[in-house]
C-alpha cells in the first residue's frame, strides 16, 4: 500500500506540473487537508470523521475530472494537490483513521508494528 500510494503521488504531481501547476501553490495547499485533525479537539469521533472526509481520494478525483472536463485550471490545480497530500500520506503509512485514537488507521498503529488480526485471533 505504501508503494502505491508513493506512485500515485509521483504521478499527481507529475500531471500536476505538467498542466502548467506552480510550485508556491503546491506548498501553499499541501498540507490544507490536515486541518481535519482539528476534529480531534472536540472528540476522537469528530476527529476521524473530519479527517477522513478530507483524507478520501475519492473526492479530489472527482473535483479534477470535472475541473478538467469544464476548463476550470485553478479547481483542477486545487484537487491535484489535494489527491497528492493524501497519497503522500498513503506512502508514509498514514491512512483513515478508525474513531478509536488518531494512531489507529486502516493501513496500520502508526508508530507501533503492524497489529495483525489472526495474530490477536490466535492469541485469545
Amino acid at each position: 500500500m505504501r508503494l502505491e500510494g508513493a506512485a500515485f503521488f509521483a504521478a499527481v504531481v507529475y500531471v500536476y506540473r505538467v498542466n502548467g501547476g506552480t510550485w508556491w501553490l503546491f506548498l501553499a495547499l499541501f498540507l490544507w487537508p490536515d486541518l481535519g485533525m482539528l476534529g480531534y479537539l472536540a472528540n476522537v469521533r469528530l476527529g476521524a470523521r473530519l479527517y477522513n472526509l478530507v483524507h478520501i481520494a475519492a473526492i479530489p478525483v472527482l473535483i479534477a475530472v470535472s475541473s478538467y472536463a469544464t476548463h476550470q485550471g485553478g479547481f483542477l490545480s486545487f484537487a491535484l494537490v489535494w489527491l497528492a497530500h493524501i497519497e503522500w500520506d498513503r506512502a508514509f503509512g498514514y491512512g483513515l483513521k478508525y474513531p478509536t485514537f488518531f494512531k489507529d488507521t486502516h493501513l496500520q498503529h502508526v508508530g507501533n508494528a503492524p497489529v495483525h488480526e489472526e495474530a490477536i485471533a490466535t492469541s485469545l
